[in-house]
């Protein structure tokens, strides 16, 4: 890891005793937060911040950030997503009034997706289908596509009931359904079937989208009449209503007069139509879904009329939040508490038909309710927050129904962080409290050993954490954005910052304090970073010009010999600077650090007494002067510093450095 030779040093080098230790370090590895300064690899660095250990002698200074045209959001942005549809890339941004606007990365222009009080302001999630459209769930009001164009709700038919068959029918009648409430929604479609002279089944041919109270349906032709049908909106809306009958009771046979009533549970609006067969209640169809129901305990659902009996139902209010929405196998996958919803193959739309279903999480291994669904390397993995499952093998049988297998693969790690999962390479990767892990198959490993020092500085309570990938140097990374208050690096402050991973190795960037979400996007060939601090659009390691503030804080070598006090004499640092700059030293023990030097292409005014001038602004700061050149140098400087470790803490402003080496020559002195 590093190469040590004992020698008579010559020219720059000498000092004035007969023979002293040189310590070169060259080999960069990662940050290594978990062990004491002392304890960790003389490859290692206690803090590296906008810094990449790219590899051997390579040390690079990170770009800074760039702002995305001159895009403000309009409000304060809560929840961040890329798409791409019909091959543009968008950023899209959910606010804090409930509205959405996105950036088009193409042009760098904003516009509106919709206006206040559209969304929630709280737990958003999206998907994309094809690059047709983006899927977004809401946790409480439900699910919606965008198309670029128009905001579409998923208001699509759930059930269709025969009020009444009718008489006289010699053959099927042609099913007309209204048009869709909202502007390129999707038109449903249905037909249906006789028996007897009298219509006795509708099938549902295409769900729709886009209605957002339940259409009217007709039928005509076919030589009968009297077939009276109605139907009924699928809706993953919170707080509203359905109906499930009990008791289908006896002897009704007068549909004309039969109704219910839904009184209680806190809500208001839900209304429904009993539906007769055969003399009993067989469903009830929702005319209206009403909202804002939470107390099953009261709600109470009664039948009457209709010329029997004995019907009895109750009403099961959607009181589960949304948690997660993915495409995945030819389908749109929802998950609401512990319930995963699949619509039918080959549509985003259709939870209804045959091929549509859901399935809910019984298994004790899932602590609470779904936290997230990521589609990812041909599976879909279900996380909560202390377990994952995988549902794989999609398939369809011989009857129409999905079939898929459902897989436990961690019963004791998980994630409570829904917005830090995402594909990397052949892994999924996601943080927890507690580390950040790869699952790899049906295995997951922990891959932030390194890091478990910071982990208690990270606040996963009142801030969200982000992640997704990179292209950084050419080199595909992970990062994961958090709020950190442990006030170590090039800010004191509590700030936003970056832990970024590749080649098994950690670093951290920090593109501005107030960095509050990021989100991955692959445009032109290289996957992107962006990124808002609520009210910019930025995108990531993009400026290569910008001044960076970068901290590298080596570990403290006990230079072969950790019992023995060494005396510093001199400590160099090789760099290679593109742009003209200095870089500051201090010289550390486990004791504390020397006086900061600047080193690097600094010219210094000195008079004829041989005195240094200095240069000072209107602000009292004292004015640096840089000379031309660049390349590769050799930064040295005495050094003035004791101790049985010694290292360095190196930072700079400025971008366009690369560090390939840390030098030092000190004496030995006393043991112990």
């Amino acid at each position: 890891s590093s190469r040590r030779r004992h020698t008579r040093l010559q020219g720059d080098w000498s000092s004035d005793v007969c023979s002293s230790d040189l310590e070169v370090v060259k080999q960069f590895r990662g940050v290594n937060t978990k062990a004491n300064r002392t304890a960790i690899g003389d490859e290692e660095f206690y803090w590296l911040e906008n810094a990449m250990p790219i590899g051997y002698g390579n040390l690079k200074v990170t770009p800074n950030k760039s702002a995305v045209g001159s895009i403000t959001f309009s409000h304060t942005v809560e929840y961040f997503f890329s798409a791409n549809i019909g091959l543009v890339d968008y950023l899209v941004a959910f606010e804090n009034d409930g509205s959405a606007e996105y950036v088009n990365l193409a042009t760098n222009t904003k516009g509106t997706i919709a206006g206040a009080g559209t969304f929630s302001t709280d737990n958003i999630k999206v998907s994309q289908w094809k690059n047709d459209r983006l899927l977004i769930i809401d946790p409480i009001k439900g699910y919606f596509t965008w198309d670029g164009k128009d905001l579409i709700t998923i208001g699509s038919l759930g059930q269709i009931g025969i009020v009444t068959g009718g008489s006289g029918y010699t053959s099927a009648p042609t099913v007309t359904i209204s048009a869709p409430n909202q502007t390129n929604g999707i038109q449903a479609l249905a037909a249906c079937a006789i028996t007897a002279n009298a219509v006795t089944s509708i099938t549902i041919r295409e769900a729709g989208s886009g209605y957002t109270s339940p259409p009217t349906i007709t039928l005509s032709g076919g030589g009968g009449s009297g077939a009276n049908v109605i139907a009924g909106l699928l809706t993953f809306a919170q707080g509203t209503v359905s109906v499930v009958v009990t008791n289908g009771g006896t002897d009704y046979t007068n549909a004309s007069n039969i109704s219910v009533s839904i009184t209680g549970g806190g809500g208001s609006n839900a209304a429904g139509v009993p539906i007769i067969s055969g003399g009993k209640v067989t469903q009830v169809i929702m005319t209206n879904n009403g909202s804002g129901y939470t107390n099953s305990s009261n709600l109470v659902v009664t039948i009457s009329g209709g010329g029997g009996s004995g019907a009895t139902a109750k009403g099961v209010i959607n009181d589960g939040l949304n948690s997660g929405i993915q495409s995945f196998s030819g389908r749109t996958w929802i998950s609401n508490g512990r319930t995963v919803f699949y619509s039918a193959a080959g549509s985003y739309n259709d939870f209804t038909t045959v091929s549509a279903g859901s399935v809910v999480m019984t298994d004790a291994t899932l602590h609470g309710n779904i936290i997230n669904i990521i589609s990812a390397n041909n599976f879909l993995y279900i996380f909560g927050d202390d377990s994952i499952n995988v549902f794989s093998d999609v398939r369809v049988s011989n009857a129409g129904t999905t079939l898929f297998t459902n897989t436990n693969v961690s019963a004791s790690i998980g994630t409570k962080l829904g917005y830090a999962i995402f594909p990397y390479f052949r892994s999924l990767l996601f943080m927890n409290d507690y580390g950040v892990y790869a699952l790899v198959g049906s295995t997951t490993t922990k891959i932030s050993d390194s890091l478990d020092g910071m982990f208690p500085n990270i606040d996963f309570i009142t801030e969200e954490t982000t992640a997704g990938q990179v292209l950084l140097n050419n080199i595909l990374c992970a990062a994961f954005n958090f709020k950190y208050t442990g006030g170590q690096g090039t800010s004191s402050s509590n700030r936003y910052m970056q832990a970024v991973f590749f080649d098994k190795k950690w670093f951290f960037t920090s593109q501005g304090d107030d960095l509050k979400y990021v989100t991955s996007v692959p445009v032109g060939g290289k996957i992107n970073m962006y990124g808002t601090n609520g009210t910019n659009c930025v995108r990531l390691y993009a400026d290569t010009t910008a001044n960076i503030s970068s901290y590298v804080q080596t570990s403290l070598n006990p230079m072969k010999d950790p019992i023995r006090t060494k005396q510093a004499l001199k400590v160099g640092v090789e760099a290679t600077l593109t742009n003209a700059g200095a870089i500051t030293v201090t010289v550390d023990s486990e004791t504390g650090s020397s006086p900061a030097v600047t080193l690097g292409q600094t010219i210094d005014w000195i008079n004829n007494l041989s005195i240094t001038i200095p240069w000072v602004n209107n602000s009292a700061a004292t004015i640096i002067w840089f000379g031309g050149g660049s390349g590769y140098t050799l930064y040295k400087t005495d050094a003035k510093q004791y101790g049985k470790y010694l290292g360095m803490t190196v930072t700079s402003e400025n971008s366009g450095i690369v560090i390939n080496g840390f030098e030092y020559e000190h004496e030995l002195r006393v043991r112990f």
